[in-house]
Formats: structure tokens, sequence, C-alpha cells
């Protein structure tokens, strides 16, 4: 019989999912918003379900994830990348006709994105499981449509206020520099030595996340003018 504890339990997983996906929601939205509409729905679908299968097989490693030397620095780089790249790999003229490529490639986005930023986030989840993977996974099947829900509530916001597609790459800039002076090789170090960093870190990954992006976006319109000049 299930009792107070296990809904206790589901109750803390639903609500960490929730609390925690909000960055997941924006990456989503910045992932897919260059689809043809009848696109977007199909890659968040498909993104959000195989972020969900690397998302639980990256629980039973959780607690010994984080203890891996550098793992999250070498994460923290690669999630600024991404940020970048959503930021700056605005379409060229034509590409966002290219079905199978840039859907392929806004899923892609969504699962590498949702895992690296899940390793903090899974940790919490784990606590509050207590090992049992049956509670994971119907947590993050109740949790998974709201935070679906929100990527689409982000993605209109996005096309009336472009301004929130810089802010949310800055965001996602800010998560890196977190991550970066939070790992296990260093965490201990930067904290006694050189605490600053704790908040200059996340500015200064999500300023370069937003000025290289757009120095990238910026070139890709030339480059797509170019092209278009050279076809009339």
């Amino acid at each position: 019989m299930i009792g107070t504890e296990f809904w206790a339990s589901l109750l803390q997983i639903v609500a960490i999912d929730i609390l925690l996906g909000g960055d997941n929601a924006v990456v989503i939205a910045l992932a897919c918003r260059n689809l043809p509409e009848i696109q977007k729905k199909r890659a968040m679908l498909l993104g959000v379900a195989g972020a969900v299968g690397v998302r639980l097989a990256l629980m039973f490693f959780a607690l010994s994830l984080l203890k891996v030397a550098y793992l999250k620095m070498v994460a923290a780089l690669f999630l600024f990348w991404i940020g970048v790249n959503l930021l700056g790999g605005e379409a060229k003229e034509g590409e966002s006709t290219k079905g199978n490529e840039t859907l392929f490639s806004a899923i892609r986005t969504i699962i590498v994105a949702d895992a690296v930023m899940s390793l903090d986030n899974i940790v919490g989840v784990a606590g509050a499981a207590r090992d049992d993977m049956m509670l994971v996974a119907l947590g993050i099947s109740i949790s998974v449509p709201i935070i679906l829900w929100g990527s689409r509530f982000v993605l209109t916001l996005m096309d009336r206020f472009p301004v929130l597609v810089t802010a949310g790459a800055g965001l996602i800039g800010w998560i890196s520099g977190s991550m970066l002076v939070s790992d296990a090789a260093y965490e201990k170090w930067v904290r006694a030595e050189m605490n600053y960093l704790s908040w200059a870190s996340p500015f200064l990954l999500a300023l370069m996340t937003v000025v290289i992006g757009k120095w990238r976006a910026s070139r890709r319109a030339v480059e797509s003018r170019d092209l278009g000049n050279e076809y009339e």
C-alpha cells in the first residue's frame, strides 16, 4: 500500500524537476525557435523524450558522477558553447526549410543541454527518491508535461519579445559559469582562496555568451546577404 512517505517523496521530485526545469524550458525554446511551426512540437516532444531517457540513465550514477574531477568543468565549457550557438546560429535564408537536418539538430541540442544542465539536479532528485527508480520515473513523467508547456510559453514570449532570446542565451552562460567554479577538483580551493569567482565567473560567462553569440549572428547575417547578392 502506498503511504504518506511515497507521496511526500513524489511531491519533492516533481517540485525539484519543475523548479530546476525553468532553465531547460529556455533551452528547449531557444533550440526550436527557428524551426517551421509544424516541426516545433515534434522537436520538443522527441527532444524531451530523449532527455528524459538520458536523465534516467544518469540517475544510476548521480552521486559518483559529481565527484569525478574536471567533469563539471568540461560540462560547463560545453554548455557555454551551446549557449553561443543558440544565439549565434541564426538560420541563413532557406535553411529553416531543411526539415530533418534542422529538426534533428534541435533535438540533439535539447538532449545534450538537458544532460549537461541536469548534473546538479539529478542529485536532488536521487536524494528525494531514496533509490526508488519507480518514484523517479513517475515524478519525471508528471513534471515533463509542465516543462513542455513552459517551453511553449517561453517560445511565444521570445517570438513577441526578441530581447528574451539574448536573455535566454545569457542565462545559459550564467549557468555554465556557476558550474565552472563548482567542479570537485577545485571547488574547495575556490571557496577558500578566490571566493569572488562564485559571482564573477557566472557574470563573465554570461557576458561572453551574449557577445560572442551576437558577433556570430552578425557574421551569419552578412554571409546570408552576400550569398543573396550573388544570386541576384
